[in-house]
């Protein structure tokens, strides 16, 4: 009988395959590694208390003088506390015994990655003495004791320190006479409804505002009358039910607010409460970040399935405060600050690529980087380690400042909550802290840009529902260097964020008179969350008026105009297929197989070109479609032309959509949008499978229009084509100011197999697209 070796008797090690909606195996092979060292991570095993120990070697035997142990690793993800030498790397894992200090089970499938020279280095330093270093006193977030002592004596020389005085007058004193906030009585009934979730989530808000900015306040200044008020209001919230109307499972945006109001409350007003009063404070916000942190960590499981909106943003927003308010002071704060730690630095974001793209859009990168910005800044403040090191955030800033400039409204994706407004504030101050951490000119102009076209909309609800700026300028000048604003470079006109599948072209940004702005999408990630069924769509702004734009108005999150409509591909300027369009309703593991993919986007020097493949997404819902692309061709600045390419098993009709915020004036095969300050006029110029019947509708059907009483009516020109096998779509785009009204002229050599389209500018300049009838196209 065989004697059993020792793999023998390992355990099985389950290791399944990674979905979409999945954490996935990394790195692997052919990834290209922007860090060093990389981040891994891996399928957790069924058991949530396992352990983990993972070996690395640059020998794929891994001999024992060359590898290196990672032992008693408590998540499925891990970045290690030192960097590697450049090289070719093997990894493998194993669910770890600790009590017998060796894997528990086999090992897992060897992996491999290359790993470059002169990477940004990123050492995450381990659990065992990470926290070795920080002051344990009060208060910890933004400023120790130390630093407070010396704000305070700066401002009371100095009162203008920092924005210290408008900070005071405008975000403290009024708290003093105010009455302290009874606690919500929820829901009629409680069945949700709009108005009373958002006057709710204001009423929390400003529960942060009240207890925060007093405490800070009354220690600056020194004001026993201040902090007793601050302490007045904190007792009264650590009174409320934390299972009732402001719990998690009750409505998770007012319960976020609630514990950072007592994580500020309990950190700053440490000294001024009693032991019996600390207890009852620290117990409140005890119980509910467990509930939040239980809701993140163990059933929206973001370690597994890490495409959740609000649990991935609660880790920055209510895990890293209120952990730190409470470190040492109950065991589980160390677990939870940990776990936001390691998860910050080595997940987030999985909506993130390489170039700093952010896949939910330009509004919720504003929203997921405000609190990020606001845990990485107390985070390095009180234990030194920095996010900001990390080359994502050091190229995040691009995302908004290519995908929607100052001056545009409409002329991009995604939910907005600004409803056709300018660019919300919070944009622009996340930027200056990107200029504050990389030195950027560029972002600090897009801050002062915002400042300057968007005043007095501070307490619209999109701003004062999530901030109070005369805070975040306080912090952020106290903090961070000033840096010297300067223009968008006229010359880095594209941006293309290959891994979430979005391209952005800007000229001219820093002339909004001359400005024009063209986003594209065509993406991977499908119409998972904030995302739309908008794959291989366009938006243009241009001359200071958003053209062609994304229509409706995100009114509230599943309400019918963001079910029917807005997250709808006819509310796009894509194309619909026998009527129908991509996948965008509410199954998860559809919407993100509901994808397209950017193949290419560079700048040729006459022309930008990109190209967007858009046939999963159809073919999800109209299973007959083999083959759905879009060129785009962006030739001297100046304008557009689109080719669409559809391939069918059976005859197909083609809807291709426009959307604009005025009517159009119709021809036979052309049309012209006239707005305020800009306009643009368009030709179908070849169409392969028959001309089309041009029409338009203003409205938005399907939509309960009461939810959109007194917001703007877009208008949705739609060129149909008849049915057929085959489609290959030219459409001419051609961008002016009002006043200067611009014409490109064109002839088609339709002859043998290619349709040869020239064009002509008023200069004479002249540019070439050849569309092959039989195959792709070139130029």
């Amino acid at each position: 009988m065989p004697v059993a070796t020792s793999r023998d008797r390992k355990a099985y090690l389950d290791e399944p395959t990674a979905g979409r909606l999945n954490i996935q195996y990394a790195p692997n092979a052919g990834d290209t590694l922007v860090e060093n060292p990389p981040r891994f991570t891996w399928l957790p095993v069924v058991e949530d208390e396992a352990r983990y120990v993972l070996r690395l070697s640059s020998d794929p035997a891994f001999p024992g003088k060359t590898t290196r142990m990672f032992t008693d690793i408590p998540l499925n993800f891990f970045t290690p506390d030192a960097a590697l030498e450049p090289g070719t790397y093997h990894w493998s894992y194993a669910v770890w015994d600790a009590s017998k200090g060796m894997p528990a089970t086999e090992w897992s499938a060897t992996r491999s990655f290359d790993l470059a020279a002169d990477l940004p280095e990123t050492p995450l330093p381990g659990r065992a003495s990470r926290y070795d270093h920080v002051d344990k006193a009060h208060p910890r977030l933004w400023l120790g004791p130390k630093a407070l002592s010396e704000f305070s004596a700066v401002v009371a020389a100095d009162p203008a320190h920092c924005g210290w005085s408008t900070f005071y007058e405008k975000s403290v004193r009024p708290w003093m006479e105010r009455p302290v906030m009874d606690e919500p009585a929820g829901y009629p009934g409680h069945q949700r409804v709009a108005p009373i979730w958002r006057q709710t989530y204001i009423d929390c808000q400003e529960l942060i505002y009240a207890i925060r900015h007093l405490a800070i306040g009354g220690h600056v200044t020194k004001d026993a009358a201040m902090l007793a008020r601050a302490k007045e209001w904190l007792l009264a919230v650590a009174g409320w039910d934390p299972a009732g109307t402001t719990s998690r499972a009750y409505t998770d945006e007012w319960a976020f607010r609630v514990t950072l109001a007592l994580a500020w409350g309990y950190d700053w007003l440490h000294g001024e409460l009693t032991a019996e009063e600390r207890e009852i404070v620290r117990a409140a916000l005890l119980v509910r970040t467990r509930e939040i942190a239980d809701h993140i960590i163990r059933n929206a499981n973001i370690q597994l399935f890490p495409y959740d909106s609000h649990a991935v943003r609660a880790v920055s927003a209510v895990l890293v405060p209120a952990a730190i308010a409470m470190l040492d002071e109950e065991p589980e704060a160390r677990e939870w600050l940990d776990y936001s730690i390691e998860f910050l630095f080595t997940v987030y974001s999985p909506w993130g690529d390489p170039e700093g793209g952010w896949a939910e859009g330009p509004h919720y990168w504003m929203t997921g980087m405000a609190y990020l910005i606001d845990a990485a800044n107390v985070l390095k403040n009180y234990t030194g380690i920095s996010l900001y090191v990390r080359p994502f955030f050091q190229k995040t800033g691009d995302m908004p400042l290519f995908t929607k400039a100052p001056d545009t409204r409409r002329a991009t994706f995604g939910d907005d909550s600004t409803m056709g407004d300018l660019p919300a504030v919070k944009i622009g101050y996340n930027l200056r802290q990107f200029a504050g951490v990389t030195g950027n000119g560029a972002y600090q102009w897009y801050y002062d840009e915002i400042c300057r076209t968007n005043p007095g909309t501070e307490m619209a609800f999109y701003n004062w529902g999530w901030w109070d700026f005369n805070f975040d300028d306080l912090v952020y000048r106290h903090d961070w260097p000033e840096v010297q604003a300067s223009p968008p470079s006229e010359t880095d006109k594209l941006r293309w964020f290959k891994g979430i599948g979005w391209a952005a072209i800007q000229h001219r940004m820093g002339d909004p008179d001359q400005h024009i702005q063209f986003v594209f999408k065509s993406s991977p990630f499908g119409s998972i969350s904030h995302s739309h069924g908008d794959q291989n769509a366009f938006c243009l702004s241009a001359f200071g008026e958003d053209l062609a734009i994304q229509s409706g108005h995100y009114v509230a999150f599943n309400s019918t105009m963001h079910q029917a409509w807005r997250k709808q591909t006819r509310s796009k300027n894509a194309i619909l297929i026998n009527g129908k369009g991509q996948y965008a309703d509410r199954n998860k593991a559809l919407q993100i197989k509901s994808t397209g993919n950017i193949s290419l986007a560079e700048d040729r020097g006459d022309h930008i070109y990109i190209k967007g493949d858009a046939t999963a997404a159809y073919a999800l819902v109209s299973p007959e479609v083999t083959s759905v692309e879009r060129e785009v061709y962006f030739f001297n600045d100046s304008f557009f032309v689109f080719v669409d390419s559809i391939n069918a098993t059976e005859p197909v009709e083609i809807d291709w959509l426009l959307h604009a915020n005025e009517p159009f004036q119709l021809g036979q095969s052309s049309f012209r949008n006239t707005g305020k300050r800009a306009g643009f006029y368009g030709e179908i110029l070849w169409s392969e499978g028959g001309p089309p019947v041009i029409s338009q509708e203003t409205g938005f059907p399907g939509v309960d229009m009461a939810e959109v009483e007194g917001l703007p009516v877009s208008t949705c020109l739609t060129a149909r084509f008849p049915k057929a096998n085959r489609h290959r779509i030219v459409t001419l785009l051609v961008p002016y100011p009002k006043d200067a009204p611009r014409r490109i002229f064109h002839f088609i050599d339709d002859q043998g197999y290619d349709a040869d389209l020239y064009f002509t500018d008023a200069d004479e300049n002249t540019f070439k697209v050849v569309v092959k009838k039989l195959a792709g196209t070139s130029i």
